[in-house]
């Protein structure tokens, strides 16, 4: 996971805390391709709801880290769906599923997160452009990258995610709608995270993100951030202007 985002610094080593969002590259559930869905996620229904809308989209969340997580310890996952709300967006129906994790180590919580997750069909060709949001100035803290094939790879295998948005262009372009391969959110937001406790200096309590668009493969990403006491507020830049993630980090005493 160091290797595959970058992160400067020495090794970590076991008994460390865990960088922000790592834990999302374990309890990872592996299923045959019999139980695989047309865009390469396990089949609709099981734990999430069967939602008929063709793209799913990780959209945000909450993550409270209220322990260190150290490195190599044995961690226990408990998971509820909170929510299911439908609603009707100016291009279409939109179901809404938010889901709470609890991640424990020796029978106590570290991590408490709600995750977003939308369902939408593919906007049609020639559809209206998404909502810009508005650009903030630069932040003083920025870092660009250039997120390519090979890092989409190594995450998508970190994490077990065969959603072929990130590796089968054709799929992507013919029956998702997108110019190019996407960038993962959590991808993103994991980047966001690192980014925020490297600017700010300390560990994070608190890390809330929201998806705004899609970040597509091919454009410059910059991580950006701005430190105000015991809050960061940061956000991946695209290349055209364009914010594709914001994120707040609230930093631990």
């Amino acid at each position: 996971m160091a290797a595959t985002v970058g992160r400067p610094g020495p090794a970590l080593r076991a008994g460390e805390a865990m960088p922000p969002l790592w834990h999302w590259i374990w309890f990872l559930e592996g299923r045959p391709p019999a139980e695989l869905g047309p865009d390469g996620h396990p089949a609709r229904g099981g734990f999430l709801p069967p939602v008929p809308l063709a793209n799913r989209m990780w959209a945000g969340g909450r993550v409270d880290f209220e322990r260190d997580v150290p490195l190599g310890a044995p961690m226990a996952k408990r998971s509820r769906i909170l929510s299911v709300d439908a609603k009707q967006g100016r291009a279409g129906a939109l179901v809404f599923v938010t889901v709470r994790h609890e991640i424990s180590v020796d029978g106590r919580r570290c991590i408490a997160e709600e995750h977003d997750i939308v369902y939408r069909d593919p906007p049609p060709p020639g559809g209206a452009p998404a909502k810009a949001d508005e650009s903030p100035a630069p932040g003083t803290h920025r870092r660009a990258i250039e997120p390519d094939t090979t890092l989409l790879f190594r995450y998508s295998a970190l994490t077990f995610n065969g959603h072929r948005i990130h590796y089968d262009l054709d799929y992507c372009r013919r029956v998702e709608g997108y110019a190019n391969l996407v960038i993962h959110g959590p991808l993103v937001a994991t980047l966001l995270a690192g980014f925020a406790q490297e600017a700010g200096g300390r560990p994070l309590r608190r890390f809330e993100y929201r998806a705004l668009k899609p970040a597509i493969l091919g454009t410059t990403l910059t991580l950006e951030a701005d430190l105000g006491g015991d809050r960061v507020e940061t956000w991946s830049r695209l290349a055209e202007g364009g914010i594709s993630m914001r994120g707040t980090a609230f930093l631990a005493a």
